[in-house]
């Protein structure tokens, strides 16, 4: 008989067939928790619609047959050189070169969620060995690289990814390895802080006792029991990476043009806010949009993997059944003669 199975004869029935109790892990007990909070699965799913949007925006080009980077001079701006507002020709208006803004905001959800999620893995990755590397060494591996994550989670990155877009010149990669440089050392204290923990129970000495090298423990016996803090971390960076890289693409030391971004795209709109409110309004509410989801979406996972949480939807569920119970109407009582 399993861990996670049990069974049982019912109590005074002979004959009675056995029942099995199946057990569930902590993921399924997280998925279970997380199903039941409406908020983080409504942006789940508009997550899910912004990431189809994107990987399709070439069909979707196609469609409505406008380019991302052709200026339809003719039909796309007005008599005054202006662009022209939302239509059944352009969905979202035009910019102030007349070219499509649905398909360019929709070229800039790809590299706003390229970039979200690539430098969060990487900075995941790397904080992730680093804080593992100085928890379960410590002494002074533990000294020199905690004091390194507070030197980098000190610095000023607007002023360091301005340096480095002069030096190596504004690009997709350039921007990537900023975010990635900065979004690392968060990562890597929460993990530092979990590994001394978890470095002392009494598996990691049971492992350190049959001869398992220092790696072999931090990768098979402390990584498994990081996944669920590190997952809910990494969740909470894509957001922030896609503010960082609309920021450097606003200030121009990010996604350059004719690269459709939506840093870029508020940028190019300061001089149409007037004349043209489609052009900032669109962009902003798909940055807002995508933003604000990650970020309920995090924090439902970081809920759901609260074991924490169970207790708390347990006492609701008892809550309701309660009220439903005192709201049940008393049957009168009948008189015997």
């Amino acid at each position: 008989m399993s861990l996670t199975q049990i069974e049982f004869q019912a109590e005074g029935t002979g004959d009675a067939p056995a029942q099995a109790i199946q057990g569930r892990s902590p993921w399924m007990l997280a998925w279970r928790r997380l199903r039941q909070d409406k908020v983080a699965i409504a942006s789940g799913a508009l997550i899910l619609v912004l990431a189809l949007l994107a990987i399709l925006a070439p069909v979707i080009s196609s469609l409505v047959g406008h380019s991302p980077d052709t200026p339809y001079t003719n039909t796309g701006l007005n008599s005054q050189g202006l662009p022209v507002g939302p239509s059944g020709t352009f969905l979202f208006g035009t910019d102030g070169l007349g070219r499509d803004l649905f398909v360019r905001v929709l070229y800039g959800a790809q590299i706003s969620l390229l970039v979200g999620f690539v430098s969060t893995l990487i900075g995941t990755a790397a904080g992730v060995v680093m804080g593992m590397t100085a928890g379960y060494f410590g002494g002074v591996i533990d000294t020199v690289l905690a004091r390194f994550i507070d030197s980098v989670l000190a610095f000023p990155y607007v002023v360091l990814a301005l340096a480095l877009a002069v030096v190596f010149g504004p690009s997709l990669s350039v921007t990537i390895g900023v975010i990635s440089f900065f979004s690392w050392a968060a990562i890597a204290r929460v993990v530092r802080g979990q590994t001394l923990s978890i470095k002392e129970k009494e598996y990691v000495e049971a492992a350190r006792s049959i001869g398992s090298g220092p790696w072999r423990i931090m990768f098979i016996d402390i990584l498994p029991n990081l996944i669920a803090p590190v997952l809910v971390l990494a969740t909470l960076a894509v957001p922030t990476a896609i503010v960082f890289e609309a920021t450097l693409s606003y200030l121009g030391v990010g996604i350059q043009p004719p690269t459709s971004s939506w840093g870029n795209l508020l940028s190019q709109a300061q001089t149409f806010y007037q004349t043209s409110w489609w052009y900032l309004v669109f962009p902003a509410g798909f940055l807002l949009l995508t933003t604000l989801a990650f970020n309920l979406l995090g924090d439902g996972v970081r809920d759901a993997m609260d074991p924490r949480t169970e207790r708390l939807f347990a006492s609701q569920r008892k809550g309701r059944r309660s009220a439903a119970k005192r709201a049940r109407p008393t049957p009168p009582a009948t008189e015997v003669s």
